[in-house]
């Protein structure tokens, strides 16, 4: 089998990457440019195809689909992180929307008779209500940042293309995911790095920290990556899968269960800068639809996931 993943040297696409070797039986493609940041895949470089493709080519895209000729796609790669789409709204519309538009031209025009899962995001709900919790996939969808409305049109586009083309598409909406190897941007790994920063001795014994009245639904990365792979293996075309846990957690829970797995004591401070215009507050998913299925469940406790997370940071600083 031959795979293609948009995004490889990413968070995600490294995992799924290591996920899809450990089969045995997949050759392993991955989209980078120029300026990708290679350590995610620096171990498995002997063992994974790069190719050079700025995804917002049409003609690069379809040269590397005609070249490589994969049967699985999994389309990781966009811009992903929320507060950079608040001050580069046109860069986060343009970017995932029009990459996947040229991906799935590409298969349409060349005959490619391939599945391709698009990894869509828990940020399309948005605006969730207390009674409509938990979040099944019949959900409205209320985006509430230029990055969620860029996955909405992504979301929308997969189901045009299956509904008018017969592309093999399946659509997931991952809810939160961490786990090693997660950029220091994103709230969880942000911690984990301040606080092996405090531990080294390298910043003062203070975390700043955004909204802790948020309520997250957080899985494994390493579980997600499965369920991504279970999804064009057992999913049907056209269809969309919520993924997650089926368990919500506050973010200053979250916040306590890192500062229990150090010894420093640590002050915590509200930093404004952290704030976003607008917050999603409720984020937690109804995951029956892909267990029916797939079969699919989380299998790595949280406490897990944060330990190693926390470890992967105090390596590195």
């Amino acid at each position: 089998m031959r795979i293609l993943i948009t995004g490889i040297t990413g968070f995600v696409g490294s995992h799924l990457a290591e996920f899809a070797l450990a089969k045995g039986d997949v050759d392993v493609f991955g989209t980078v440019r120029w300026r990708s940041r290679m350590e995610n895949v620096e171990h498995m470089l002997d063992r994974i195809h790069l190719v050079d493709c700025d995804l917002r080519d049409a003609a690069a895209v379809r040269n590397t689909l005609n070249k490589v000729r994969p049967d699985y796609i999994f389309h990781l790669a966009a811009q992903s992180y929320v507060p950079i789409s608040w001050t580069a709204p046109e860069e986060t519309l343009t970017t995932n929307i029009i990459s996947e538009l040229h991906l799935l031209e590409a298969m349409r025009e060349l005959d490619l008779d391939a599945r391709i899962q698009v990894a869509g995001s828990s940020e399309e709900y948005g605006m969730v209500y207390e009674d409509e919790a938990p979040i099944t996939e019949e959900n409205p969808l209320r985006p509430l940042s230029p990055y969620a409305v860029s996955k909405v049109a992504q979301d929308l586009l997969a189901y045009q293309y299956n509904r008018s083309y017969g592309l093999f598409t399946v659509r997931t909406r991952a809810f939160n995911h961490t786990g090693p190897r997660r950029g220091h941007v994103f709230v969880t790994s942000d911690w984990c790095h301040q606080i092996a920063l405090i531990e080294k001795g390298k910043k003062e014994p203070v975390i700043e920290v955004g909204n802790l009245e948020a309520r997250r639904d957080f899985t494994d990365v390493r579980d997600i990556v499965r369920a991504y792979w279970l999804s064009l293996e057992k999913g049907e075309p056209g269809e969309v899968y919520n993924i997650g846990s089926g368990k919500a957690i506050t973010t200053k829970e979250l916040l306590d269960l890192l500062l229990s797995m150090t010894e420093e004591k640590i002050e915590v401070r509200q930093d404004l800068e952290r704030m976003r215009p607008s917050d999603v507050m409720l984020l937690v998913t109804d995951y029956s639809k892909f267990n029916k299925a797939t079969g699919w469940k989380p299998e790595i406790p949280f406490e897990k996931t944060a330990g190693d997370l926390l470890d992967y940071w105090r390596e590195r600083v």
